[in-house]
């Protein structure tokens, strides 16, 4: 070959890579995001049309609400909820340009079958309306429906969507028959609604006249977020979950400690740029479960797994975990036991490399489950927690919250009234009183 017809074959393959790539940008260019490629389930790759499912940005995924199954609801065991739109009501925790959600069919007796369900952001407060141009129909690994197996779950394929900070979405399905048993979160503190019919993909809210007080088949929704690099989870029992606490307020303990990290953040301050979600499960204990298969309320040693490890970017755990199993022990509660329990989920957050803030158990003389013994098991917890034997840091709920003049109860001002659980005021306090500075960092190599 003449140096000359090698030049020439030089400049040929050169425009030929030239056109190649301007193809290719073409394409990608033309991609506006209204259409997203996903795997299917045989493994190959499709095309679903305007399923706005393509993340918009980069960024980290990050838990903007969550709230644990903690049982099937009642009423529900012949025909779930069959014929039905639910449309839950969910409180963010920090902004995201993208979101998924988590469906749970834990306690149902048949596979669920989904074949509609949307994400919105909420027109206002306490509404069923979708804000003008934000509803997204949801699919799953491609497909606008998708089947859950009896005891599992799944999660949607993301779907690009502004998603605010300390504002409500709705999450809605449909589905056209019975699973048994509807998964549910008992005490959500929040009105959500339910519809006859598919209506999912409605925005007005007009046939969402049915309101219920619990949160169904959905356990989470995560962004993609610019403004969090983290998640922290606040894991506990009906002091976490809030019971007591105002109805559609957002007056949870881990919502005002939500606040409070959006509120440093704004004002410059050198805290920790984390998402909280709420983990706690009225009644739950660290070592018993409820009755069924699977468990109602199962133990936070059963659940850890699922409900805090398996929370995108988890960096810290709060656990306020211990005084179901004082309170609801027939027997006198084994302090050694309880203690061992938290160790073990210690344990299982540091090899994911979490960190683990543990608080004091708070006291409850005058309630009706209050005994001196009792009350002795729970001061020997609290000193080992205090003593640095079971947690990386510790928040002194019980010091905080505690009547200084009969330190076995409540703070009047910060009493709900039934000698248990805080008001408004008290799970304000709570939170106030977590040092922001313990949450950052990762875990210990060993207590």
């Amino acid at each position: 070959m003449t140096k000359r017809h090698g030049y020439a074959l030089l400049a040929a393959f050169a425009a030929l890579i030239a056109v190649l790539s301007a193809g290719i940008y073409a394409g990608v260019a033309a991609d506006d995001g209204t259409s997203t490629r996903h795997a299917t389930p045989q493994g190959g790759v499709g095309r679903t049309p305007r399923n706005n499912a393509a993340p918009a940005s980069t960024g980290t995924w990050v838990g903007t609400w969550a709230a644990a199954p903690s049982g099937a609801e009642p009423g529900t065991e012949t025909d779930g909820a069959a014929g039905v739109s639910v449309r839950n009501v969910v409180h963010t925790s920090v902004a995201g340009t993208s979101a998924r959600v988590t469906l749970s069919n834990l306690y149902g007796q048949e596979p669920l079958t989904v074949t509609d369900a949307s994400v919105a952001v909420a027109a206002g407060d306490d509404t069923a309306a979708a804000a003008t141009g934000t509803l997204r129909r949801l699919t799953f690994g491609g497909s606008t429906s998708v089947t859950v197996p009896a005891g599992g779950q799944t999660v949607s394929d993301a779907v690009r969507l502004n998603v605010p900070r300390d504002t409500d979405l709705l999450v809605t399905t449909y589905s056209p028959t019975s699973s048994g048993s509807v998964t549910y979160h008992e005490h959500a503190r929040q009105t959500s609604y339910a519809a006859e019919g598919d209506s999912a993909e409605d925005m007005t809210g007009t046939p969402y006249t049915q309101q219920v007080s619990y949160w169904r088949y959905l356990t989470a929704v995560d962004v993609l977020s610019n403004e969090a690099k983290g998640t922290v989870v606040a894991f506990g029992d009906s002091l976490t979950d809030g019971v007591t606490s105002t109805a559609d307020a957002n007056h949870r303990w881990p919502d005002y400690l939500t606040a409070r990290l959006r509120e440093a953040a704004a004002a410059g301050q050198d805290v920790p740029r984390y998402s909280v979600v709420n983990e706690g499960i009225s009644g739950n204990q660290v070592l018993l479960s409820g009755l069924g298969r699977p468990a109602d309320n199962q133990s936070g040693l059963d659940r850890f797994g699922r409900d805090v490890l398996r929370r995108p970017n988890a960096k810290v755990v709060v656990i306020d975990l211990g005084i179901n199993d004082i309170g609801r022990n027939e027997k006198l509660a084994d302090p050694d036991k309880v203690v061992a329990g938290l160790r073990t989920l210690v344990g299982e957050a540091h090899a994911r490399g979490l960190k683990v803030v543990g608080a004091t158990l708070m006291p409850f003389g005058g309630h009706r489950g209050w005994t001196a013994a009792r009350d002795g098991v729970r001061e020997q917890i609290n000193a080992r927690i205090r003593a640095g034997e079971v947690f990386d840091a510790v928040v002194d709920f019980d010091k905080a919250l505690r009547d200084p003049y009969d330190p076995r109860k409540l703070r009047a001002d910060y009493d709900s009234g039934d000698h248990l659980h805080p008001n408004d005021r008290g799970y304000r306090e709570m939170a106030d009183v977590i040092d922001l500075s313990t949450l950052d960092g990762g875990a210990s190599a060993k207590l």
